[in-house]
């Protein structure tokens, strides 16, 4: 067994104490009145988090992806055209799995390493109006850029295209305002900024997108991942019987919820930003440069090019062996080339920065 990690990649992140002691409370069956209480609690505080009203806000078993999952599945009906913002890794596995489902693709791009512009997605639209969906990620974890999604609500309200928003790497890091923003559909991960281990993803649908799920012609083809008996299981009384959910994993994102709140949402958001910059700010002396210009970079991710000479796989491994700090390769065109630095939730902190610093200095004087 290897001492602790320090967990400083694209995710998992390091969890808050709570949410890790939680983990230790008694195993609850899946339909028991305290655990379905514990599920309603986890629904208030994801409200407040997402800053929405939506009564549809729950945890759904699995990782961000099965979030992703879940959304796709449930929204789109074979033969419906979904738009897709790509700029980077993540807007590629929409589409993938958006195809999957039998959906027609109309793809937005933009380099990785830069932002999407709103614009763009909307006259998409406009090309597009039978689109069921717009798609957007709004912290692209492959690259460390921040789409700007907050123009799309308003103007998509105006058409029968709903929105929905990756926001598995923004949700507790940066501001992102479901209501305020007039999003349709957004889903998340407990493993990022939300302080908690993997293995559920936070999905809240408006009135809109609940509409939808509930009107479709055809079945939704994951039954797993099917939001409308999901929110029969959870929300309904009496529930309905869906699938062994995890009391333990539950009890975990509580409490990680809790800390997250207790602190304060937006006081979250700024520590992340302080702590970001302040990455961001040492990592030129050292000779790395950032993949993202200023303005469409993310705080709690960051996508960073090493210096001329150093050897991305073996620096990376040796970071990890010696000094227990993990981070993440780069992808795609930024493969072997980048690292992936995540500063997100309990380990969005001054010593993180310095205790990683130091250890790239070391390696970099080796």
């Amino acid at each position: 067994m290897h001492g602790d990690r320090l967990l400083l990649g694209p995710g998992p992140s390091i969890p808050y104490p709570e949410a890790m002691e939680a983990l230790s409370r008694p195993v609850l069956g899946h339909l028991d009145p305290e655990y379905l209480g514990v599920i309603a609690e986890i629904g208030d505080r994801l409200r407040a988090v997402f800053r929405t009203a939506n009564a549809l806000t729950l945890p759904v078993s699995g990782t961000g992806s099965a979030g992703m999952e879940a959304c796709l599945a449930s929204l789109l009906e074979p033969g419906e055209t979904v738009i897709v913002g790509i700029n980077g890794y993540f807007g590629e596995r929409i589409c993938q799995v958006a195809q999957r489902g039998g959906a027609q693709v109309v793809r937005v791009e933009a380099p990785w390493g830069t932002a999407l512009d709103p614009a763009d997605l909307l006259a998409a639209q406009r090309a597009n109006p039978q689109a069921a969906l717009v798609a957007v990620v709004a912290a692209e974890t492959s690259t460390g850029v921040r789409n700007d999604v907050a123009p799309l609500g308003p103007e998509l309200a105006k058409t029968d295209t709903l929105l929905l928003v990756d926001a598995v790497t923004a949700l507790g890091g940066t501001r992102l305002e479901v209501d305020a923003w007039q999003i349709d559909a957004c889903y998340s991960a407990s493993q990022k900024c939300l302080g908690a281990p993997p293995g559920l993803a936070p999905v809240t649908l408006g009135p809109r997108a609940v509409a939808k799920v509930r009107g479709r012609s055809t079945p939704i083809h994951s039954f797993y991942l099917d939001l409308g008996l999901l929110q029969d299981f959870f929300l309904s009384s009496p529930p309905t019987y869906h699938h062994t959910a995890s009391s333990t994993l539950a009890y975990s994102l509580h409490a990680g919820l809790g800390r997250l709140l207790e602190e304060g949402v937006e006081e979250v958001w700024d520590r992340h930003a302080r702590i970001g910059a302040l990455l961001q700010s040492e990592l030129p002396e050292l000779g790395f440069s950032m993949v993202a210009d200023g303005a469409a970079r993310l705080p709690q991710l960051t996508a960073t090019l090493l210096p001329e000479g150093m050897e991305e796989g073996p620096a990376r491994k040796r970071l990890l062996t010696e000094y227990g700090i993990e981070v993440g390769g780069g992808l795609g065109e930024f493969a072997g080339r980048a690292w992936r630095i995540g500063m997100m939730g309990h380990a969005a902190t001054e010593l993180s920065v310095v205790t990683l610093l130091g250890a790239v200095r070391e390696l970099l004087k080796a």
